[in-house]
């Protein structure tokens, strides 16, 4: 029985068509990330399948279930967490997560436990407006855990973050799929999709251009780098370059992961668009 199954499921708003007629699926076990830069339909996609956002069109299962009914009692084996963590500043992480569980009507018990995963059991007593910011989305992410969901969802949740709060991040997902948790991701970061997921789902202005295992993506993919007088602005140009899967900065330099192995034809581009390449590499 698959996790997540999606046919046909779309998206409109008034002429704005925010997600277009995509279809996928999520097997247990698998750590799936939909992958693309701002504005493409990931976080659209997931308040579809959270409830949030009703679709126009098309269908959503989960855990084997759907309707009206089945969803409903489907998501209640779901955890989630969307953009900023919010708790309350002044008490402890170990209070907040318990607040938690009362809303959830779940026990205490295994509170310290899924600190102890996270890795916040030693900073439990600790005051939240104290911690880090990858300490508090790690907080977050412990209280999707909470209830021993068979799904965890989680949006964007290293985005913010510096080198070091994205490290703890990654390593916790990482941990989350080593104990056979089914985790759909959502991200913008090619690098940390290699080094993450098990599957990936590439979203490109609300369609999935690209589907498969993230092993046999990177077999087939060319990542292109490039550098120039201005990055930022390069780094517009190449994410509407038609055939580029994902556009991210390294440093100074523009990182392109392309549908096919032709580089001439994104520096060709990138021309045409008044943009000019001093170094480009693959």
């Amino acid at each position: 029985m698959s996790v997540i199954e999606t046919r046909g499921l779309t998206k409109r708003y008034g002429n704005v068509l925010a997600v277009d007629s995509i279809s996928f699926t999520v097997e247990p076990g698998q750590v799936f990330d939909v992958l693309g830069p701002n504005g493409c339909g990931k976080t659209t996609t997931i308040g579809m399948l959270l409830g949030i956002i009703t679709p126009t069109a098309g269908e959503v299962r989960l855990l084997g279930l759907t309707g009206r009914d089945g969803l409903h009692a489907a998501r209640q084996q779901v955890g989630a967490t969307l953009e900023t963590p919010n708790f309350y500043p002044y008490l402890s992480g170990w209070d907040n997560l318990r607040i938690v569980a009362n809303l959830k009507g779940v026990g205490h018990t295994t509170i310290g436990e899924i600190l102890e995963v996270v890795g916040l059991q030693d900073r439990r007593k600790d005051k939240f407006q104290g911690y880090s910011l990858g300490m508090k989305q790690r907080l977050a992410i412990a209280a999707t855990l909470l209830g021993d969901p068979k799904l965890v969802i989680l949006d964007e949740p290293a985005n913010g973050l510096d080198p070091d709060g994205m490290r703890e991040i990654r390593e916790l997902i990482v941990s989350l799929g080593e104990r056979g948790k089914t985790v759909f991701v959502s991200s913008h970061l090619l690098n940390e999709v290699e080094r993450t997921c098990t599957h990936v789902a590439i979203l490109r202005k609300g369609t999935i251009v690209r589907q498969a295992s993230v092993r046999e993506l990177l077999k087939t993919a060319t990542i292109v780098e490039l550098r120039g007088a201005e990055p930022e602005r390069m780094h517009a140009a190449a994410a509407s370059y038609p055939k580029a899967a994902s556009v991210t900065m390294r440093g100074e330099s523009v990182m392109v992961q392309l549908h096919d192995d032709d580089p001439a034809s994104l520096n060709r581009w990138l021309a045409g668009q008044g943009v000019f390449v001093a170094f480009l590499a693959p």
